[in-house]
């Protein structure tokens, strides 16, 4: 089994869904499902069906939360020695060469992965172009649209 990259942050934020599911989620739909039962014929039963439903797909996330998990491997960078190499779970600040203009990113694994916020999934092209590289040096992201130069202007391990 392959060991998937993940920072301490996504594993705590899986488990607080997992337990969120679990004794939360679960038992409302099992008192959903008992309740519809009671208003007998199952086959026309909108409720019954919405709240099975429900089940399944809560189910299916919790098998899918706890295979992520069992499958994880996660990496704390606070507690690496810093080196100024980008490696997975650090943050790093990029200087766009063509239009002037920094982005600060961490390198998180694919199921963390939230641009807006900040989190580059570690496959994503610049994620792949900047890692291994240190603090000073110059990477070309292959993208879409052509091109982008960037400089490494800083990088943390927080």
């Amino acid at each position: 089994m392959t060991k998937v990259p993940m920072t301490v942050g996504g594993a705590e934020k899986l488990r607080a869904e997992l337990n969120q599911l679990k004794t939360i989620q679960r038992p409302k739909i099992s008192a959903a499902i008992a309740e519809a039962r009671e208003h007998g014929d199952l086959k026309e039963n909108a409720e019954y069906h919405a709240a099975r439903e429900q089940q399944s797909f809560c189910e299916g996330r919790i098998t899918e939360i706890e295979s992520k998990l069992a499958e994880a491997e996660v990496i704390d960078v606070t507690k690496i020695e810093p080196s100024n190499r980008v490696i997975f779970g650090t943050t790093v600040t990029l200087y766009n060469l063509n239009t002037n203009k920094s982005v600060t990113y961490q390198i998180v694994g694919e199921d963390e992965a939230d641009v807006p916020s900040g989190k580059i999934s570690v496959v994503s092209p610049i994620a792949r172009s900047v890692m291994g590289k240190r603090e000073g040096e110059e990477v070309t992201v292959k993208a879409p649209a052509g091109d982008v130069q960037y400089e490494i202007e800083e990088v943390q391990y927080i």
